[in-house]
């Protein structure tokens, strides 16, 4: 089977959600963290804490970060591999327009020269496996032919493609004529993202691009945490079993919340809720209007046992 890796989602995919994940359902071979960056010269308390081993028990974590040049990037790596990690991922996928604008995620694609600087304090670190997670540009879909030359005589090991610009966000289809392009003139083993949501559309795309290492689930993978095992066993989860598990999943999630965060009912009540927005998006409408109106924690858990038939 090829490697299946679960996408880092900023307010997501957080340790909670990776620890639950793996414990529960499970078939992911690595997980992302949401990306790290400097803030006034050091990592953010709240993103120290996530990338904490303690605070992690999922078999693989690669933590991402973000930066745009390169004395900031080789801090990064630095405080980094001081907690003990080995393996780096550099955003350059981020759409988001407070982060690319500033010439970070997607918006660094617009600088090869900077990603050249980069690329060079990868060099320094001959014990840390670097990867790559990028979009096919910022503002056109043909500025990775000024990267991936970069790229390709470089020390990274492995590139993970969402075939959209950054300015697309989300919107729109990804580009699959640009994607085959890059498919075909990347030298080093590559890895899909993008609006993989069925088990069968993933093993279609593997089948049409057979050098590919593997595939990045994402926001299939939050509305539907049993897709890996699906892709591992090649059979679906019977939706009973699946609404059990993610009851089981919400379950722990909700545990650890529970236990870390200080603000009160609202403020966990308000964290449980975005839990949904990606969540089993076939799930009955009143259940889920249940779950996103609640105001109270107790209203809350009713809906989510309704939901999950539990």
């Amino acid at each position: 089977m090829k490697a299946i890796y679960a996408a880092p989602l900023q307010g997501y995919t957080e340790a909670a959600w990776r620890n639950a994940h793996s414990e529960v359902f499970g078939g992911v071979d690595a997980y992302y963290t949401p990306f790290v960056r400097l803030e006034k010269g050091s990592i953010r308390n709240k993103d120290r804490r996530e990338l904490l081993p303690e605070q992690n028990k999922v078999n693989r974590l690669i933590p991402q970060v973000v930066a745009s040049e390169a004395e900031e990037f080789d801090q990064l790596v630095r405080m980094v591999t001081a907690l003990g990690y080995r393996e780096i991922d550099l955003n350059m996928g981020c759409p988001f327009p407070l982060i690319a604008n500033r010439g970070k995620g997607s918006g660094l694609l617009a600088f090869p020269d900077r990603i050249a600087g980069l690329l060079e304090v990868m060099t320094h670190w001959t014990e840390v496996r670097f990867t790559v997670k990028m979009r096919l540009g910022w503002k056109e879909a043909d500025e990775w032919k000024n990267v991936l030359p970069l790229l390709n005589r470089s020390v990274v090991q492995e590139v993970v493609l969402h075939p959209r610009i950054g300015k697309q966000q989300y919107k729109g289809s990804v580009n699959q004529e640009e994607f085959r392009s890059f498919y075909e003139a990347c030298e080093l083993p590559l890895v899909y993202n993008g609006d993989l949501t069925e088990a069968d559309a993933v093993r279609h795309l593997l089948d049409e691009y057979p050098r590919l290492k593997g595939v990045m689930l994402g926001r299939g993978l939050l509305a539907d945490p049993s897709l890996a095992v699906a892709l591992r066993t090649g059979v679906a989860m019977d939706r009973s079993c699946l609404y059990e598990k993610v009851y089981e999943m919400h379950r722990r999630i909700y545990a650890h919340y529970e236990s870390v965060i200080e603000g009160g009912d609202a403020q966990l009540l308000q964290k449980m809720k975005t839990q949904w927005e990606y969540l089993l998006p076939d799930m009955d409408r009143k259940a889920r209007k249940q779950i996103l109106k609640s105001q109270s924690l107790e209203r809350y858990l009713q809906g989510v046992r309704e939901a999950c038939r539990i």
